[in-house]
């Protein structure tokens, strides 16, 4: 096997699920690039076709199969031979087991050997057959792949991975394995590199940030790391996961204090009812929870905080769930991710037996995001007749003559552009915009002055 195969060839890759996903399939383009791949738009101008899937959720698995098989009807490839490549979660979990559900997949590789994806797919393309690589001994620090970033302006800088939580319905530490975090002046490093590089916003990864250095350390120093970033000079930092159970008080002061970190926090509760966050094995109560919630808006007034919630976990009642229901009028929620529970084999949650009707279930999700909704725009209408600084992201889908960014509070914003000018002059700058409409999930207005 030789990876110069790849020299010529075009690549397409799809990513679902997280943001871990995102990060990931950035390693892989950079390392297609690296030995000489081309990135085409489309799966039908390419010669290799990659998934990086998520397995979070049972719709995952069924949306695969379909891309997949969706392959199958396309046209001959440019080279004149396509492989088909599955990585992530789903390839990391079922390994050859993949195979029985997809046909017409030639290589499998784990969450673990992303590295190792360039040889499994040149042995595809010299010898044939399927490769499958998903030992978990495989894994590589991820600052030693190249990387392809999809944007200039913005970078994943993962801090660690997997995770040691082992909520009851979730596959993630099967399938990324326990906590590993890397070195503090590692981390620190790239992000002084990418500084240099002109990137203005790091986004800092993890399954759970809060416990970032348990492993290196004894303890969390996720407080520590955010200080030694926030002194790169870098203008944004966000970061992405936080566990109620481990975020910290220093952390909440580091929030606080430092500039670059944006006024947003996702803090999972996946359930307002103390009995049903037991089951999950989520180690906070709902009584804790709130109380974290006034920490943070005493230290960071007007923050907008975000959250996952489950409906339907296997035994929740009328009670659990209307206790989720006040929960989430109490916080007030910039905006929640809202998921029915998603049954998944291997995970503890998978074996108890739920008696509910699945449209009581539809039900009381129907019933949850109509909360949500009116919560988030109320918070959005917080914003109304005040100047927010937006970093521009592009065009709106909707309309290529409207620009689209976000702002430090992670909402959407929309304002004309400037007559004459081009969408490519303010990719990666910060506007001002007055804002004079709020709705639900975007916030619009006038463009104040010029890019910075």
């Amino acid at each position: 096997m030789t990876t110069s195969t790849l020299r010529g060839k075009t690549y397409f890759i799809r990513t679902f699920g997280c943001q871990m996903n995102l990060h990931d399939s950035e390693r892989v383009s950079g390392l297609f690039d690296s030995l000489g791949a081309l990135e085409v738009a489309e799966p039908a101008q390419a010669d290799i076709v990659v998934f990086m899937t998520c397995c979070v959720r049972e719709a995952a698995d069924t949306r695969l199969y379909g891309q997949c098989n969706s392959c199958k009807s396309l046209p001959p490839a440019p080279s004149g031979t396509r492989v088909i490549a599955v990585g992530g979660c789903i390839a990391q979990r079922d390994g050859e087991g993949l195979l029985t559900n997809v046909d017409n997949v030639d290589v499998i590789f784990g969450t673990h050997s992303i590295a190792h994806v360039g040889e499994l797919i040149a042995d595809a393309f010299e010898q044939g057959g399927r490769q499958v690589r998903t030992e978990e001994h495989e894994a590589v620090d991820a600052t030693s792949m190249p990387w392809h970033r999809a944007t200039s302006y913005h970078a994943w800088v993962p801090i660690m991975t997997g995770c040691n939580n082992f909520c009851t319905y979730c596959i993630v530490p099967y399938v990324r394995g326990r906590e590993k975090s890397r070195p503090m002046e590692q981390v620190v490093d790239e992000v002084t590199g990418l500084v240099r590089q002109g990137v203005r916003e790091v986004t800092l990864l993890g399954q759970n940030v809060n416990s970032y250095g348990r492993d290196l350390f004894g303890e969390p120093r996720f407080a520590e790391l955010l200080r030694r970033v926030g002194d790169t000079g870098v203008e944004r930092i966000t970061f992405t996961s936080s566990h109620p159970k481990d975020l910290l008080p220093e952390t909440i002061d580091a929030m606080a204090e430092l500039p670059a970190v944006m006024p947003h926090l996702h803090l999972a509760v996946q359930s307002g009812s103390t009995r049903v966050l037991k089951a999950m094995n989520r180690r906070y109560t709902r009584e804790y929870y709130l109380e974290l919630v006034d920490a943070v808006r005493e230290k960071v007034p007007g923050i907008a905080l975000t959250t996952d919630i489950i409906v339907g976990f296997p035994g929740e009642t009328e009670e659990d769930f209307e206790e989720t229901l006040s929960l989430a009028e109490q916080v007030r929620y910039a905006q929640a991710f809202t998921f029915i529970y998603s049954k998944r084999d291997g995970t503890p949650a998978a074996k108890i037996d739920d008696p509910t009707p699945r449209e009581v279930i539809l039900g009381r999700f129907d019933r949850l995001v109509k909360v949500i909704e009116s919560t988030a725009y109320d918070f959005n209408q917080g914003a109304l007749h005040t100047r927010v600084p937006a970093l521009i992201e592009g065009s709106s889908k909707k309309n290529d003559r409207v620009l689209q960014g976000k702002s430090p509070w992670n909402q959407t914003v929309h304002c004309p552009l400037p007559e004459g000018a081009q969408v490519e002059d303010y990719v990666g700058r910060i506007v001002d915009v007055d804002v004079d409409l709020a709705r639900t999930w975007y916030l619009s207005g006038q463009l104040v002055g010029g890019p910075r």
